[in-house]
Formats: C-alpha cells, sequence, structure tokens
C-alpha cells in the first residue's frame, strides 16, 4: 500500500465492504466475541449510513478504515450530550495501521462536528485498546471517567470528549 490517504463518505457500494472491514478489526482484534450480537450492527455499515455519516479511509486507493459520525439527532449517538456529536465503531486494517487513517477519519468527525457549530464530540473505548486511547489524547480529547459505562455485561468502555 502506498501512504496515499483520503478521508471520504462511504458510497452504497461499498458498504457490504465496510462491513466486515468492521466486523473483522473488532473480532479479530479480541474486541469483540464472533458470538456477540454486536457482531450484526457492526456488519450493518448500510445502517450507520443512513442513520449517521459513514466515513471511510482509503490508503493507497483501497478502503482500509471507516468510523460512523453520529450527529446529535442520530440514533448512534449514544453517549453524547445536547450539542454534541459522537463517533462510533472505528476500524482501521492491521496493514494500514501507522500510516494515519485512524487519525484522519477522527479529524474528519472533529471538522465535522465544528462546521455544524457543535459543542463537543465524544466517544467511548475498550479499556485494552491503548494505542487508540493515545490517539485520542494526542488529538486533545480528555477522559471522562464519570461518563464511563457497559453497553453489555462485561464490556466497560472508557468515554473521552473533546470540547470546542
Amino acid at each position: 500500500m502506498s501512504d496515499a490517504l483520503v478521508v471520504r463518505v462511504a458510497r452504497p457500494e461499498e458498504y457490504e465492504l465496510v462491513g466486515d472491514l468492521t466486523v473483522e478489526v473488532y473480532v479479530h482484534g479480541g474486541l469483540v466475541s464472533p458470538e456477540s450480537s454486536y457482531v450484526k450492527t457492526l456488519r450493518n455499515a448500510g445502517d450507520r449510513a443512513e442513520k449517521a455519516e459513514l466515513l471511510v479511509a482509503e490508503v493507497g486507493g483501497e478502503v482500509a478504515g471507516a468510523v460512523a459520525y453520529c450527529p446529535p439527532e442520530s440514533p448512534y449517538a449514544e453517549l453524547a450530550g445536547p450539542g454534541e456529536a459522537e463517533l462510533r465503531m472505528l476500524a482501521v486494517l492491521e496493514k494500514a495501521r501507522g500510516k494515519g487513517a485512524g487519525r484522519a477519519m477522527v479529524t474528519a468527525c472533529v471538522e465535522r462536528a465544528r462546521a455544524a457549530g457543535l459543542r463537543g464530540l465524544r466517544l467511548s473505548t475498550q479499556r485494552n485498546m491503548r494505542a487508540a486511547q493515545r490517539m485520542y489524547e494526542r488529538l486533545g480529547f480528555v477522559r471522562t471517567p464519570e461518563r464511563d459505562w457497559a453497553p453489555a455485561p462485561g464490556v466497560d468502555l472508557l468515554t473521552y470528549a473533546l470540547a470546542f
């Protein structure tokens, strides 16, 4: 893969690819059990595109990552408060890690929230996603432990926010 990086809105013909990519990253990365009911949600990129904004990162002309930008009215914005957006289901393929795809997608979400005049952007992350947490912190996100939550038994999520 070359290092050429582009973040853009996913096209409908890419939804299946994005769903498969997201499942691959979450399941093979040990973040979600293959038997988890959440796998169905991860795979349904078309629903994310309809109810949020589905972004992809292309590295060297290939889709290598995806994220859902969830404005306040999106049903995918589970954590965001009034005047905040949320980013969800950030996934970057192993072969594209370290090329800036994750950072570029998070930055695209930040830019969308700022352009919408919102007061901040929130996200949840698993405790073991330390590389992602370091990236969020480098981008200015701060831990909000008072908002940590568990969507399912044994799934403890840490939360971060970026205020504008």
